[in-house]
């Protein structure tokens, strides 16, 4: 039987389509990284290049000590809260001494307590982990939301933690 002598030069197609396919490939690289950037990266940077309808600044020769500037922030305030003097802000009190907290867990391990303190902000939950070292037992990491600011809130909590097979318990500090 005789083959045909149609392929007679011995290469594959798959170098020359490879090869074409390359050079195709970083042609259009080029094209559109000029398209997108707008900068010829064979541009000289030792020369550079500045817009037209872009005038240079000058410095202003006759101008005084710089002014301070003025913000527009304390005319958003209500009147009277504005003043010069540095005075501490101090966080409004509950009528009770008590603040409403859930706990969601205590672990041995601060690792348990990063976890499900990230199961919680998934939830859209923000928690906060204590350690607390406790006689017999060692260093406990107790993972603590609040504090809540009423008891209707604290249920809904729980009952939102517990839909979510999260076990917590209510905490007044």
């Amino acid at each position: 039987m005789a083959r045909s002598s149609s392929s007679s030069s011995g290469k594959t197609p798959f170098w020359g389509g490879f090869s074409l396919g390359l050079i195709l490939g970083l042609a259009l690289a080029l094209v559109v990284a000029f398209v997108v950037t707008k900068n010829n990266p064979f541009v000289s940077i030792s020369s550079p290049i500045t817009p037209s309808h872009v005038q240079p600044q000058q410095p202003d020769r006759q101008a005084g000590p710089a002014e301070a500037p003025t913000y527009d922030f304390y005319k958003s305030l209500p009147s009277g809260t504005a003043t010069g003097s540095a005075t501490a802000i101090r966080p409004q009190q509950t009528a009770s001494a008590t603040q409403l907290w859930l706990q969601a867990g205590a672990f041995q391990q601060p690792g348990e307590a990063d976890n499900m303190k990230a199961k919680l902000a998934l939830l859209g939950m923000e928690a906060n982990v204590e350690s607390v070292d406790i006689p017999d037992k060692g260093t406990l990491y107790r993972v603590r939301i609040g504090p809540l600011k009423s008891a209707e809130e604290l249920e809904a909590t729980r009952k939102r933690l517990t839909d979510n097979s999260i076990p917590a318990e209510p905490v007044k500090k």
